[in-house]
């Protein structure tokens, strides 16, 4: 019974009107099944990935069934990125204010345009329930290059459905259950009685909605630091490599590599296996050293390019050069440097995957390309061959520029990130732990490791938007370019780890290699020319040892691998593309690189310039600006260089796409 007016006034006048107003102004109902069709989609998806499970159990091998429902989880991410991609236009449809959006044609307009979408999509993780068997790999749009060259598409397509029947039966069985399903809930007629306020409302939801796709495709993130997930990303949440592949979803694999690869196999005519095998040598042996197991520290630097350093500038002729690396400079002096080397990719897991795997990334990064996930012989794999440990330290959040992923891939035994140093009083507010407190926390894990170990760590601090801790900003000051402080900081931060690891009995019996991802911020015009701009420093320092001096012929980050192994004297065949740094009896310096869509090789007394198909042009090795094009001039040295490039790209190709990177013919 009501108590008064009031009471009576609340529940039977404003409790009414203002359901009627969220309901047609904010189209409460419309989103709510829209929201139900769009989980509908997740269903299924995870019904496909468990059929996906049941038909290659034996290959994926899961533990427990709560392991598959974390890798589910997981998977959550992937499947959100499929799904908005595939219902983009069904979404916009859905929420445009068209006044009319509830009727009943326009419904069936939206329900085949659904189900054209999806069901498409859809049918790609059936057809993987077999083909996956074959590639053990999810399908890219790679697939697309293979079945293009065929002429019996539609026989190949008959003899799937007739020899996979039950797949095809499943698939047709999923459909129509996923149709059924969806008619239980629809959207009720009903035409809005207020149209501007109908339509301003409908404008703002348009774009928080969009706004929410946006963050989804990406994998959850709209943050500057990170970029939208990849099929690398599924590897970072296992701990076995095949089950990365239970975490993707077909139509993913599509999709994100649908418009970035260009890794196809060239097949020259004038390159054979004996040209590769002579001007390539992609399978190297050393004996130059005794076999022997120090440890083994690379330092990967963010952003350092070769312009900072005073030590690598020497001989560059630059007028009042000034160097913003004060440790690195002293410590060159004990060291061996290689003041002519360069980059073979242009962003951080290029640096990555060329460091400590020796893969370069050309058009597009072999680590975002279909093909990453396959067995790949490194310095990881060969040093655990020989009873080293293995980490890797990244002072940003776990998983950041794909590390951790492509780390599994590698087979590296401990990921050390963010996570790990678990204080994040020390974080910079945008990308990770500042670099002096994360190299001490690298230093203190490696006191508890058992010789030898190898270890790599990617600095963080000399990256946009370049800030040092508070209490240096007096000690290191704004140069000439604002990365200068950064560079200045982190050179102070390896100054620091050295002080204090050389208290451990672990130093004295170490390698230590540095070398940077790439290049930054550019203040000299010498390194404004196109070929500086991918210049590198790299140096190699091992306590009184051989190793000291100054090597001023071409070097690259591919380098660092072979060189390494030649270093402790290892003594099995392996595969690389580069080669020591310190064998120049066996094969001649060189670097490769490409910028765009062409390629830059350096070798002997030439630069050629090579656009996939021919080279476009020759400079003398000291012409790095590109300036004076001696094509005209092309010679037996000229030639022999163009060869060797079609013969690099062409055993990189094959090898990548293949499944070859290793010593294995």
């Amino acid at each position: 019974m009501l108590t008064n007016q009031s009471e009576f006034y609340n529940l039977y006048i404003c409790k009414p009107l203002l359901e009627v107003i969220m309901q047609q102004h904010f189209r409460l109902k419309e989103y709510k099944v829209l929201a139900f069709r769009l989980l509908l989609a997740y269903l299924f998806y995870f019904f496909a990935r468990l059929l996906f499970y049941f038909y290659n159990s034996a290959l994926l091998k899961i533990d427990s069934p709560s392991d598959f429902f974390v890798i589910s989880y997981y998977g959550l991410a992937f499947d959100t990125t499929a799904i908005l991609y595939l219902n983009l236009l069904f979404i916009l449809f859905s929420i445009l204010p068209l006044w009319n959006n509830t009727t009943k044609k326009y419904q069936l307009f939206l329900f085949y345009l659904y189900f054209t979408t999806n069901l498409l999509g859809y049918a790609t993780n059936f057809i993987d329930f077999i083909y996956y068997k074959y590639t053990f790999a999810r399908t890219t749009i790679v697939v697309k290059n293979v079945l293009e060259h065929e002429t019996n598409k539609s026989k190949l397509f008959l003899s799937f459905v007739v020899d996979y029947w039950h797949v095809f039966v499943l698939f047709l069985l999923f459909s129509f259950l996923w149709v059924y399903v969806y008619k239980k809930v629809a959207v009720k007629y009903e035409l809005p009685t207020k149209k501007m306020h109908y339509f301003g409302y409908s404008v703002i939801q348009f774009l928080i909605v969009a706004v929410l796709i946006i963050a989804g495709i990406r994998g959850g993130d709209l943050s500057k630091a990170t970029r939208p997930i990849n099929l690398l990303d599924a590897s970072r949440h296992v701990k076995k490599g095949a089950h990365a592949d239970l975490v993707l979803n077909t139509p993913f694999a599509i999709i994100r590599t649908m418009f970035s690869n260009n890794f196809v196999k060239p097949n020259y005519s004038d390159v054979t296996e004996q040209i590769i095998a002579t001007k390539i040598q992609p399978i190297k042996e050393y004996h130059n050293n005794v076999p022997s197991h120090p440890n083994v520290v690379v330092f990967i630097l963010e952003s350092y390019g070769r312009e900072y350093s005073g030590a690598f500038n020497k001989k560059s002729g630059i007028p009042n050069f000034v160097s913003h690396t004060p440790f690195i400079d002293s410590l060159a002096q004990h060291s061996f440097i290689f003041t002519n080397a360069y980059a073979n990719g242009r962003q951080s897991i290029h640096g990555m995957s060329s460091v400590l795997a020796g893969i370069p990334s050309f058009k597009d990064a072999f680590t975002s390309s279909p093909y990453p996930k396959q067995k790949i012989e490194s310095l990881v794999s060969t040093l655990k061959k020989e009873g080293y440990s293995t980490s890797f330290f990244h002072g940003a959040a776990n998983g950041s520029m794909g590390f951790l992923g492509f780390g599994n891939i590698l087979g590296i035994d401990s990921y050390y990130g963010r996570t790990e140093f678990n204080n994040d009083a020390q974080f910079d507010g945008f990308w990770g732990i500042w670099d002096e407190p994360f190299f001490q926390f690298m230093k203190q894990t490696l006191d508890q490791k058992k010789a030898p170990f190898f270890a790599s760590i990617f600095s963080v601090t000399s990256h946009e938007p370049y800030n040092i801790p508070t209490k240096y900003k007096t000690t290191f000051k704004e140069g000439t370019l604002p990365i200068h402080k950064c560079v200045a900081y982190t050179d102070f931060a390896l100054k620091q780890f050295f002080k204090t690891a050389k208290k451990q009995t672990w130093f004295q019996n170490t390698i230590f290699v540095f070398v940077a991802d790439h290049c930054n911020q550019i203040y000299y015009s010498d390194y404004q020319k196109g070929i500086n701009r991918l210049a590198v420093p790299i140096l190699v320092y091992q306590p009184n040892s051989k190793y000291v001096g100054i090597d001023d012929d071409f070097a690259q980050q591919i380098d660092i691998y072979p060189t390494i192994l030649d270093m402790i004297g290892y003594p099995k065949p392996f595969r690389s593309w580069g080669r020591s740094l310190f064998d120049k009896k066996s094969s001649q310096p060189f670097f490769i690189n490409s910028v765009g869509d062409i390629y830059q090789i350096g070798k002997g007394n030439y630069i050629c310039t090579f656009d996939g198909k021919k080279a476009i042009g020759f400079y003398d090795k000291t012409d790095k600006g590109l300036e004076h094009n001696l094509i005209d001039q092309r010679n037996a040295e000229m030639d022999d260089l163009e060869l060797t490039c079609k013969a690099f790209i062409q055993d990189y190709m094959n090898r990548v796409i293949d499944k070859r990177l290793t010593s294995k013919k």
